[in-house]
């Protein structure tokens, strides 16, 4: 397994990781056996990056996880996020990055996830009421505390990312990056390099749309939380599906998947960018590891460049109450 470290730390993770919310119910519903089988192949294959939140299904997900490393901890860089919080209704959410809220919230999350300390700690959205400033020094305690090995952010603009790295060294900043989302993550890529910051690349397959299997709305599940997303909507998805057909003819001309081509285009965006795929389901894993394999020469890397500049695809990543949560 080929390795890149994060930042300026000495967290050496595998160049592909493991995203784990799809095991929670975001895309229709999940097993949670089957899931704990991936995470135990992902780490025989040497995978040792797993990238969690206590977003995902609420705690479920790093109960899952606790139930998935017990006995296999060591090795794992484990990753986690604080910074949403459910609404008493239960039918909402909001961001809280208040300091008191940073340690509950890590304690909580430790307690989930059955460990003393957290290897990276992300706040997953910022929350443009308390100054980042304030939440970033908050998290900085929870490292001086022997809770939390290195920080990151998610979905943070560049600004704000300077802001925080000047009251605690970030590691790694979280954000969607893929060859069909591509603006704003490449401006973020280059703030990060000024600062010696690592880019964790979510949703590298654009949520599935660049393994080419998804043509119509109807082959999204009807309880699978895409189909809000309007970039799987109508002449936005129409568009977005003509697109990833010629990464799939790229694909089928050197002999890899399109998954493959479009993990392997991220892999080759710089050593300190890493793609943390999702998947609940064993054959998608090894697909994804796959790319490894793949190397793309210049010319390669130009065609796809050409075929999905910045910009070309439609729609939003999220619906548009969510899009204000984003890039703050």
């Amino acid at each position: 397994m080929e390795h890149r470290t994060l930042g300026k730390s000495d967290l050496h993770v595998s160049a592909i990781g493991l995203g784990l919310m799809s095991m929670s119910g975001t895309y229709g519903k999940s097993d949670d056996e089957q899931s704990i089988r991936v995470i135990h192949a992902a780490l025989d294959r040497g995978v040792n990056f797993l990238d969690s939140s206590d977003l995902y299904g609420w705690g479920h997900n790093e109960q899952l996880l606790k139930r998935a490393l017990h006995g296999r901890r060591k090795g794992v860089v484990l990753a986690t996020k604080f910074g949403n919080v459910q609404t008493a209704d239960g039918k909402g959410a909001f961001v809280d990055g208040r300091p008191a809220y940073v340690a509950q919230a890590c304690d909580a999350s430790l307690l989930r996830l059955g460990v003393d300390v957290i290897d990276l700690y992300y706040q997953h959205r910022v929350d443009p009421k308390v100054p980042i400033e304030e939440t970033v020094g908050a998290m900085g305690r929870l490292v001086e505390r022997g809770k939390v090995r290195y920080l990151g952010l998610s979905e943070a603009a560049p600004e704000t990312i300077r802001r925080g790295h000047a009251v605690h060294r970030i590691t790694a900043v979280q954000s969607e990056y893929s060859l069909l989302y591509r603006q704003p993550a490449e401006d973020t890529i280059v703030a990060c390099r000024a600062l010696g910051i690592s880019y964790v690349a979510y949703s590298p397959l654009g949520r599935g749309l660049l393994s080419a299997t998804i043509k119509a709305a109807a082959d999204i599940p009807e309880d699978d939380r895409r189909r809000q997303h309007p970039r799987f909507q109508d002449a936005n998805l129409d568009h977005n599906v003509a697109l990833v057909h010629q990464v799939a003819e790229m694909a089928e001309k050197k002999g890899c998947t399109p998954s493959q081509l479009a993990l392997a285009w991220v892999l080759a965006q710089g050593e300190d960018v890493v793609p943390i795929p999702g998947t609940k389901r064993l054959e998608y894993l090894a697909e994804n590891l796959g790319a490894l394999a793949v190397t793309l020469t210049p010319d390669e890397l130009a065609r796809l460049d050409e075929a999905l500049p910045p910009g070309a695809a439609k729609g939003s990543r999220y619906p548009e109450a969510q899009m204000k949560a984003v890039h703050l």
